[in-house]
């Protein structure tokens, strides 16, 4: 039997010489139900993939007209201004501007779900990237975070904070845990980064128990 896919013919020929004698006649006989019900499941099945495909095209459009919105209001920012809204309604603003290798991203205050989705986001009670301690930063893991994964120990990154001055860092750990692991947010020990997202990457739905963190060493300041 052909392992091609679309050869159809071959593959019902197949499947029928396998089943028991008087299946084929009964299938032909109702074959006209058989086919109606073909084609309206064939059309539920396109209809949900095209369902899917704009869902995740509206995610990652979203995700990329944001950052171009947040970036006009950093720039206010870096001019002086405070808690500079990148649109009239809301409720987060960009407090840092990430650079990785092939990455500028902005991170915004706050690291629940509706800041996170317009961004990286910085949790609320944790230092500024660059201020002693540990400061964690959370993001998607298919849109803005998609980069993690291909971090490797050693690799630098840039963070620009609201005045102008830019701390340096070095990624020097990557690990998978567990989502209720909050020890990756305990601020103690040298000044780092803390990248958070989830995992796996490739999961067909996000939210998973296991969370991918990522943690960078402050190297310097620029």
């Amino acid at each position: 039997m052909s392992n091609d896919p679309f050869r159809t013919a071959d593959v019902a020929l197949g499947v029928e010489c396998a089943l028991p004698p008087g299946y084929a006649a009964r299938r032909v006989a109702g074959g006209g139900r058989t086919s109606r019900l073909s084609g309206v499941l064939l059309i539920v099945c396109l209809s949900a993939g095209a369902w899917q495909f704009g869902q995740g095209f509206y995610i990652h459009a979203k995700a990329q007209l944001a950052q171009y919105l947040i970036a006009g209001a950093w720039d206010k920012t870096l001019a002086g201004r405070h808690a500079v809204k990148p649109w009239p309604w809301a409720d987060t603003w960009p407090v840092a501007r990430l650079q990785a290798p092939g990455q500028t991203l902005y991170v915004l205050a706050g690291a629940d779900g509706r800041a996170i989705a317009f961004g990286p986001g910085h949790m609320h009670g944790t230092p500024l990237p660059g201020m002693p301690g540990n400061s964690v930063i959370g993001g998607h893991r298919d849109t803005h975070f998609a980069f993690l994964r291909d971090l490797k120990s050693g690799d630098e990154f840039t963070v620009q904070l609201a005045d102008g001055t830019l701390h340096r860092f070095a990624v020097s750990d990557a690990r998978v845990v567990d989502k209720s692991d909050v020890q990756i947010a305990r601020n103690h020990g040298a000044t780092r980064l803390t990248l958070v997202t989830c995992w796996p990457f490739d999961a067909i739905r996000a939210g998973g128990p296991q969370r991918y963190v990522v943690t960078a060493t402050a190297v310097g300041d620029t």
